[in-house]
C-alpha cells in the first residue's frame, strides 16, 4: 500500500480527485488524500503546507493551476513551478514529492469533451462553441490559455451557468479518465507517475 497525499488548490480540485483519481489508483494499492489550500496558492504558501504533509505520507504531490498560481516570476513556466515546489522541502525528502502544476488550470481538462460539456450544463449549442475553442487551441485542452477573459473557467462562466465545484468534477466524470488523458498529455504524465509508485516497489 502506497498512501499519497495530494495539496490542491480548492474544493473543485479535491471533488475531482476523490471521484476520478481515487477510485483510478486504489485497486492499484495507491490511496490518494487531497488536502485543500483553499485558494491563494504561492510558493511561500506550499512549503509551509509540504512541510506539514510530507511526514504523514509516502509520498505528496500537487495539484495547482498555472493560471492561479500568486506572484509567479516574469517567464515563469510550468516547469520552473514545479522545480520550485520540489525546492521548496529538504533535499533528503525530494524524492517523496511529485510535483504537479496543471496548464492552465483545472477547467482545461473539461475541454476534452465538448459533448460532455454540453451534456451536464444541458445546452447543446456549448458542443460547436467548445469545439471552436479546442480549435483555436490545435485540439489541445491544455494551451486553453491563462488570462482573465480567456482562462478556461473565465471562458465558462461567460458563456454558461457552470458553478466551480459542483459541474467541474461532475463534467471530468462524464468525460472520464481515459479521454482526459488521451487529450491532455501534462496531466496523463503526472497519472502515470502516481500508477509506477506501485510499479517501482514503493
Amino acid at each position: 500500500m502506497v498512501r499519497v497525499g495530494i495539496s490542491v488548490e480548492g474544493l473543485t480540485e479535491e471533488r475531482f480527485i476523490k471521484i476520478l483519481i481515487d477510485p483510478h489508483l486504489s485497486p492499484k494499492g495507491i490511496y490518494v488524500t487531497p488536502v485543500s489550500m483553499d485558494g491563494n496558492v504561492s510558493i511561500g504558501r506550499v512549503r509551509h503546507e509540504l512541510k506539514n504533509l510530507i511526514y504523514s505520507f509516502d509520498y505528496v504531490s500537487t495539484f495547482y493551476d498555472f493560471y492561479g498560481f500568486k506572484h509567479k516570476d516574469d517567464g515563469e513556466t510550468k516547469l520552473t513551478l514545479e522545480a520550485k515546489i520540489n525546492e521548496s522541502v529538504k533535499v533528503e525528502l525530494r524524492e517523496k514529492v511529485i510535483p504537479y502544476v496543471q496548464m492552465y488550470e483545472f477547467e482545461g481538462l473539461l475541454f476534452s469533451s465538448p459533448g460532455a460539456i454540453a451534456s451536464v450544463l444541458q445546452d447543446e449549442s456549448l458542443i460547436n462553441w467548445a469545439n471552436r475553442i479546442l480549435e483555436e487551441h490545435n485540439d489541445n485542452p491544455e494551451k486553453v490559455n491563462d488570462s482573465r477573459e480567456t482562462a478556461p473557467s473565465k471562458r465558462l462562466e461567460k458563456a454558461t451557468n457552470y458553478r466551480k465545484t459542483t459541474h467541474g468534477p461532475n463534467i471530468a466524470k462524464e468525460i472520464g479518465l481515459l479521454k482526459i488523458r488521451e487529450m491532455c498529455s501534462g496531466f496523463d504524465l503526472w497519472l502515470k507517475k502516481l500508477e509506477e509508485l506501485r510499479l517501482n516497489g514503493f
